[in-house]
């Protein structure tokens, strides 16, 4: 997988549409859950783009201190469903927690991961952090990695 990393500002209106495209195929249909993805976030983020074939298949969102916590944190966190179950996730939070680190001179991340994943971000080091609680009608974990 080949990955860019861009702030808002300079993704183009194409890889815009496609980052765009791809969290509204997972989280709004797949998830069958109306939300409103656009939160005003992005413009403050990095976004970290993974393709294959010249095809955008993974995307993170990378925010700095003060956005959503406190700490640095990652989201909007997706994959194209064709791919799943081939370590294209685990790739992709890989890099995203080191430009988290590099990016952002931090040693703590903060997620908010949806319930169902929890072994997962576990399996790359986070810690659960209280009980779970509702997010767009998903069961969400607080989850923390510290350097």
């Amino acid at each position: 997988m080949e990955f860019i990393l861009k702030h808002f500002q300079n993704l183009s209106t194409e890889e815009l549409y496609d980052v765009l495209q791809l969290r509204a195929a997972i989280f709004v249909v797949e998830q069958n859950c109306a939300y409103n993805d656009l939160d005003d976030k992005d413009r403050n983020g990095l976004h970290l783009l993974g393709y294959e074939n010249n095809k955008l298949i993974a995307y993170a969102r990378i925010l700095p201190q003060g956005i959503s916590y406190k700490e640095a944190s990652i989201g909007r966190v997706v994959v194209d469903k064709k791919l799943r179950g081939k370590s294209v996730g685990k790739e992709l939070m890989l890099k995203a927690i080191e430009l988290t680190y590099n990016s952002f001179n931090t040693d703590k991340i903060i997620i908010s991961g949806q319930q169902y994943l929890e072994k997962f971000y576990n399996d790359l080091g986070f810690v659960t952090e209280g009980e779970p609680y509702m997010e767009d009608f998903i069961p969400h974990l607080k989850m923390s990695l510290t350097r």
